[in-house]
């Protein structure tokens, strides 16, 4: 066995699970780590300007590469500023792989006011992650980072931390190095596959309820497959944008908070089959499924089952083999005669149509103009922000892990460094952010990292000059009382060229032009556009549609 510092083993056992890249910010306790980086040629270090941009860039990465991201931060201050991007990466099921400093090991639990010191860090990360170990020895290293990538690998993707204490890095010993492995996922039950065939057959109009489990489980052709050979439309969560194209004649898009066509026509379904999701009361509203409704979930996780409504059949497994093999099952049976009429559905569409042309047609317009710009190669992480919300509605996905959000963790500032990550694991793909002025200040600093690593993002950012939706909550809500919600700004388009970036100002109806030219470039690019402040859609009252 090798004689390796605590750096080395933790670098070498990295490179051999495959990490090409680590997003970091340097600092005392990890400075062992960067050194042993440096003689591992297959792995790409990119430092950043903020903690938080670390596991957002390695959020964005894992989700659109499709494996684990990595970020490197110092104990204490930098776990804590790096939770935000961890709780998304939990929030969305994104395998990220948090690995941390410590103080000394025989400072641990004193409370002595050492460098970074924060008792018990590992129950800081513990609600957002899903496995988590400190590491005390130099032999464990091996073994603890394999760990990380196996929880990161079986059941529900969700991040991992280790943290290692100085020390421990620096100092030597005898290494065993593992090998990455990958793990076949358990087979569902039989019987339950089959009781689940039989009440879709039987059904009259059944809807499939896809989630960015489908996603995540490469799960999408199978997807496909069951709605096409049952002739079952497919309405998805945001997080399951790409799980069937949107263009596709069985799609009906995204439900949000109640609204949109998948979400209209679920009251009308007998039959919901629900696959790779929480099945929140966001997508459908705020009522439960009524008879004669009935409920087949199929998830990796069992917990989520029966959490938010009851399911008369439960499958926990993987959703590629569960599709792959209900398919199976429905093609043993006659395929049913009835189904949806054409007109039903297409009601659904147009009453959707209405929808946005009445309440953002606007910002329906402009992601109309994004779409036609980019194409359907493009990558959009959505942020927190009006046309990021009307997005989930009027932006069709055509393709898996093209569109990002913050899930259910709605993080303010996440989609900018977000992009960053996407953009690592996608160089030859258009990637855009989706910005309001709030959020995309959060991490403006990073366009220094953008410009220093040829990390050509293109970031719109939409200025109202307000956190718009708690602007507009003001105004609806509290007798137009306005207090903290009204904001000062630069000239993002001004900023992003002093920091090398290129800067574009745009009205909204000039925003496909002002595309056109950040596609020509090649430099990370700002794109500056004024809006109204608008209501978001869970704003919208529902006895108004």
């Amino acid at each position: 066995m090798p004689k390796l510092s605590g750096s080395q083993a933790l670098a070498r056992s990295l490179a051999r699970e495959g990490v090409e890249t680590i997003f970091a910010l340097p600092g005392a306790q990890l400075m062992g780590i960067f050194d042993a980086v440096y003689d591992e040629p297959c792995i790409r270090l990119i430092s950043v300007r903020h903690e938080q941009t670390t596991s957002f860039m390695a959020d964005g990465y894992a989700r659109v590469k499709g494996k684990p991201g990595v970020a490197l931060v110092v104990p204490g201050p930098g776990v804590q500023n790096a939770s935000a991007g961890l709780s998304t990466a939990y929030a969305a099921s994104s395998p990220v792989l948090l690995v941390a400093g410590q103080v000394e090991s025989a400072m641990l639990g004193r409370d002595k006011g050492a460098l970074h010191e924060i008792n018990d860090q590992l129950d800081l990360v513990r609600p957002v992650t899903k496995w988590r170990r400190r590491v005390l020895t130099v032999p464990e290293i091996p073994d603890a980072i394999h760990e990380a990538m196996r929880q990161m690998k079986t059941g529900r993707p969700r991040p991992t931390e280790v943290e290692i204490p100085p020390d421990v890095l620096a100092s030597t010993d005898e290494v065993e190095l593992r090998e990455s492995e990958e793990y076949p996922p358990d087979a569902p039950d039989r019987d339950q596959l089959r009781k689940a065939a039989d009440l879709l057959v039987s059904a009259k109009k059944p809807l499939i309820w896809a989630g960015g489990g489908v996603i995540l489980g490469d799960a999408t052709r199978e997807l496909a497959a069951v709605a096409e050979e049952l002739g079952i439309p497919v309405a998805t969560t945001a997080e399951g944008k790409g799980a069937i194209p949107e263009d596709h004649p069985l799609s009906l898009g995204a439900a949000y908070h109640g609204f949109g066509a998948a979400a209209w026509a679920a009251p009308k379904s007998d039959i919901i089959l629900a696959v790779g999701t929480r099945f929140s009361r966001q997508m459908a509203g705020s009522t439960r499924p009524k008879p004669p409704q009935r409920l087949i979930h199929i998830d990796v996780d069992p917990s989520v089952m029966g959490k938010n409504y009851p399911a008369e059949i439960s499958i926990v497994a993987h959703a590629g083999i569960a599709l792959k093999m209900l398919l199976e099952e429905t093609r043993k049976r006659e395929r049913p005669q009835e189904r949806w009429p054409v007109s039903e559905l297409e009601e659904c569409r147009a009453r959707l149509r209405g929808f946005l042309e009445e309440h953002a047609s606007l910002h329906c317009g402009m992601i109309a103009e994004i779409q036609k710009v980019v194409g359907d190669q493009a990558i959009i992480v959505s942020g927190i922000t009006n046309p990021g919300y009307w997005s989930y509605f009027a932006y069709r996905v055509k393709q898996p892990r093209a569109y990002l959000t913050a899930s259910y963790m709605a993080t303010l500032g996440f989609a900018f460094p977000t992009a960053l990550g996407a953009k690592i694991a996608a160089p030859d793909k258009p990637v855009l952010s989706l910005s309001g002025d709030g959020g995309f200040m959060y991490a403006l600093p990073e366009l220094a990292t953008a410009v220093q690593y040829g990390i050509n993002v293109i970031a719109l950012v939409f200025v109202d000059n307000a956190f718009g939706a708690s602007l507009s909550d003001q105004k609806t809500h509290y007798h137009g009382r306005i207090l903290g919600t009204e904001l000062y700004n630069p000239s993002f388009a001004r900023v992003a060229e002093v920091f090398g970036a290129r800067g574009i100002e745009a009205e909204p109806e000039n925003i496909g032009t002002a595309l056109q030219e950040a596609l020509k470039v090649a430099r990370p690019t700002v794109i500056e556009v004024p809006i109204p402040t608008l209501a978001p859609p869970f704003q919208i009252p529902k006895r108004s549609i």
